[in-house]
């Protein structure tokens, strides 16, 4: 380790500790130093610095700090890595079904309860889960709230999200946080905080970086344009650049490119799917592993992937078929999947797939519907146009 990576890392664990943003920590530890350089951190310095490695290994121990993250397995690994409870998982799939604007935190609890539900669960569970989340986060307005998020768009909702709420209940931009993994030394194709062993996940603790008023004004805003009615104000976030939300941008440029395309009326996952079963995966599994590979950030779970292939095998001109063959009660994976010649016309740019089938989907507050949409992706482009 180096003199500064050292220092860097004090400093971060300071603030964990105090709630000090960088500069007031920084310079308290620099003012400790005698001769103006640093050092690196031993078990022989003074108590506070022993406190402070405690909490670079994750047994930090601080009262009234709220580890928020994506799901339970990055939540499991955090707890394995010594980080104190409380750790709340942000269980959303935020880029799938409708999120509505204008309505109250309970309006919209209730919203997505019965969308997760899916008809076949149960929607009151679902909302006490939510219930409970919102809850948590509400009652530690007054302490330290660190994010762990990816770069995905599966992350980046909820980070804004996340955000959005702390602001409206009044939590100042310094006593929030976030580590934000776009990607992890010597992992080709980074999976996410739940893939990582404890020790490699409390080292992306050295990049926390406490949020600014400016970071806490961009989510918002990003927050208002997803669930706007009118997509308009996407571009806007999509052109935006942080250095603390840095992987804001590049995820709601992903989005736009989920409604339907000008060339084809085909969102980029469903324009995936299809040119993963052309190219040779002929199972569900297979399919939704091909598309993982394709994606940059891999945002997109099995069972929102199985849902896509479903719809374009159920549609009015059906794009796929699918054959559950011998395995019509076994797991969606491994059930046949195959290209219609409706589907190879829609590919090569003979046909339209909204035209054909309509669509009818929510992307956070905007409802897709019919065979002529209010909006499309203009690929040429990169953006998104009424019409």
């Amino acid at each position: 380790m180096t003199r500064d990576a050292a220092f860097k890392r004090r400093v971060r664990a300071r603030m964990t500790r105090t709630g000090e943003r960088y500069a007031a920590a920084r310079a308290q530890l620099a003012d400790r130093t005698a001769d103006g350089t640093t050092t690196e951190i031993t078990t022989e310095t003074t108590t506070e610095t022993a406190t402070e490695t405690a909490t670079l290994t994750g047994n930090d121990h601080t009262a009234g700090v709220l580890h928020v993250t994506n799901g339970d397995c990055a939540a499991e690994v955090m707890r394995a890595a010594g980080l104190t409870e409380p750790i709340l998982p942000w269980r959303d799939v935020l880029h799938d079904g409708p999120v509505p604007g204008g309505l109250t935190d309970a309006e919209l609890r209730a919203v997505r309860a019965d969308f997760i539900a899916g008809g076949w669960g149960d929607p009151a569970s679902v909302r006490a889960d939510f219930d409970a989340r919102d809850a948590t986060l509400a009652a530690h307005r007054d302490g330290r709230v660190v994010l762990w998020f990816e770069a995905d768009l599966y992350d980046q909702l909820q980070v804004v999200q996340v955000i959005d709420q702390l602001h409206r209940a009044g939590v100042p931009p310094e006593s929030v946080s976030l580590v934000s993994a776009g990607e992890f030394p010597g992992v080709a194709h980074f999976g996410g905080l739940g893939e990582l062993a404890p020790e490699d996940l409390l080292r992306l603790r050295s990049d926390e970086l406490p949020l600014t008023a400016e970071a806490f004004d961009l989510a918002v805003a990003a927050w208002a344009a997803f669930t706007a009615p009118d997509p308009a104000a996407l571009a806007e976030i999509a052109r935006s650049a942080s250095p603390i939300l840095r992987h804001l941008a590049e995820a709601f440029g992903r989005l736009a490119q989920e409604y339907p395309a000008r060339s084809d009326g085909l969102s980029l996952t469903e324009r995936r799917i299809l040119l993963a079963v052309e190219s040779g995966a002929g199972t569900a599994g297979r399919v939704f592993a091909e598309v993982q590979r394709r994606e940059r950030r891999p945002y997109l779970g099995d069972t929102s992937c199985f849902d896509r292939i479903a719809e374009l095998a159920g549609a009015r001109q059906p794009l796929l078929a699918v054959d559950p063959g011998t395995t019509a009660d076994g797991p969606y994976a491994e059930h046949r999947v195959a290209l219609t010649p409706v589907g190879r016309d829609v590919l090569a740019g003979r046909a339209d797939h909204t035209e054909l089938n309509g669509v009818d989907r929510w992307i956070g507050g905007v409802h897709l519907t019919g065979t002529r949409p209010a909006w499309r992706y203009d690929e040429r482009l990169e953006k998104l146009q009424a019409g």
